[in-house]
């Protein structure tokens, strides 16, 4: 029983399935149906727009067409006029060549020295003065070269104008007012004098001209007082001669100078080693005076005492004098050690600080050789980070290792002779004191014989 109950449930169910499969299945087909009906009303209707959209495709290429043939006839039509043109044009060029003449060549050559003349005249001194010229003429070689545009006679007249200027003005002194922009400040309108086409100077110094602004500049430092010593009697001048140094470069001379390192900075340059060195020339040369003043004085008493009988103790023969009376009846071995350690004790007094000048002119080289080996280090240091591309990084160690070596020479050279001399005035005091000594014991000697 009940497994007929169970083959009827699963018959009912199915039945049941079977009858949904068949209603979705249904349902799908009408779908379709619709579907594929609304698809084809779709197409037809792209149809008809393609069908629309072609007819209007033919109407515009049936334009462009049109306007194609036109082109191509008004393309034909310039290009016949063109060609007349040029023909017209090659007639009218070989009429003009004909009724110029020679008159081409002078406007090639004028365009050609208006040119090279308006580069000059635009660095020129003069154009301070006169303003203007430069673009004058280079306008005028520009429109010649770049049109048909002939020069009148006025404009050839100026060229011509302004190049005699520029070469009488070139050996006068011209004396005017001008901007001139200082160092710090603004500018100011002060007097200079032009020396022809070399110098400007104004209130005793150099100035500068820069010719892409067109302005005078002071310059940042001066050269050395002797090119500028005589600036301002130019200034001051009447009309009287004056000499004064000019630059024939238009300045560039004067830059290189500016640019060169004073003395002062030289020796800056040359370091620790170099203020050492400067030390003790110093030091050396305080010695030097003050032996030289000390042993003039001695030698100046000395000389005194020769020509004087009497026995003055303020000078070391004096003193060595004073030994043979202090000593009347002692043997002559005795009185002769005695006049030795009498010289002896005036040694030190006449010989003092001699040494140490000699000594000074031995070690000034030897540091300027030491200032030179660390130049040179620190050149090869730099070498090796930066490399010996650019020579201005190599140039503080090359400037210590010269400057300490020409510095250690300028020492040791005067302190050599310093010594020299000083060392033989010495030894001429010690050997009138020698001589005066071996006088005395010959003179004991003889009287004991």
């Amino acid at each position: 029983m009940k497994q007929l109950i169970r083959i009827l449930v699963l018959s009912l169910t199915a039945s049941t399935v079977f009858a949904a499969e068949k209603l979705d299945l249904d349902t799908l087909l009408k779908k379709l149906e619709q579907g594929t009906y609304k698809q084809s009303q779709e197409n037809t209707q792209r149809e008809k727009a393609f069908i629309n959209k072609r007819a209007q495709q033919d109407q515009l290429l049936g334009q462009a067409i049109i306007e194609r043939d036109g082109a191509l006839a008004q393309s034909e039509t310039l290009e016949t006029e063109y060609e007349k043109n040029e023909a017209q044009l090659a007639d009218l060029n070989t009429a003009l060549d004909a009724r110029m003449g020679s008159l081409k060549e002078l406007f090639g050559v004028l365009q050609q020295v208006a040119g090279d003349a308006s580069s000059k005249i635009d660095n020129s001194l003069v154009s301070i003065q006169y303003p203007g010229r430069a673009e004058f003429l280079s306008n005028l070689a520009q429109e010649m070269g770049s049109s048909s545009k002939l020069a009148s006679i006025e404009e050839i007249e100026r060229v011509w104008f302004e190049m005699q200027r520029e070469i009488i003005e070139s050996g006068k002194v011209a004396r005017f007012q001008i901007e001139v922009i200082p160092t710090n400040g603004p500018k100011q309108t002060q007097e200079v004098v032009r020396v022809g086409t070399f110098n400007i100077v104004s209130n005793g110094e150099y100035l500068s001209y820069d010719p892409e602004s067109k302005s005078v500049v002071a310059l940042a430092s001066q050269p050395s007082s002797r090119f500028t010593s005589t600036t301002e009697d130019l200034q001051n001048a009447q009309g009287e001669l004056v000499g004064v140094a000019i630059d024939p470069t238009a300045g560039r001379i004067l830059e290189l100078l500016i640019q060169s390192a004073t003395t002062e900075e030289q020796v800056h340059q040359g370091g620790l080693p170099g203020y050492i060195i400067l030390a003790l020339g110093l030091i050396a040369l305080l010695i030097a005076l003050e032996r030289f003043v000390s042993l003039f004085i001695v030698e100046k008493k000395v000389k005194q005492q020769l020509k004087s009988d009497t026995i003055n103790e303020n000078n070391p023969l004096g003193r060595i004098l004073k030994v043979k009376e202090k000593y009347p009846s002692v043997a002559v071995d005795t009185l002769e050690l005695k006049l030795s350690e009498a010289i002896l004790k005036e040694l030190p007094k006449i010989t003092r600080s001699i040494t140490f000048i000699k000594i000074i002119s031995v070690v000034a080289p030897l540091l300027g050789l030491l200032g030179t080996v660390t130049g040179m280090i620190i050149t090869f240091q730099k070498i090796t980070l930066f490399g010996a591309g650019d020579p201005t990084i190599m140039a503080g160690g090359i400037s210590q290792a010269l400057v300490t070596t020409v510095l250690g020479l300028v020492v040791a050279i005067p302190t050599v002779l310093l010594y020299t001399w000083l060392n033989t005035r010495s030894k001429n005091i010690v050997h009138i004191l020698q001589e005066q000594s071996a006088g005395i014991i010959a003179e004991r000697a003889e009287q004991g014989a």
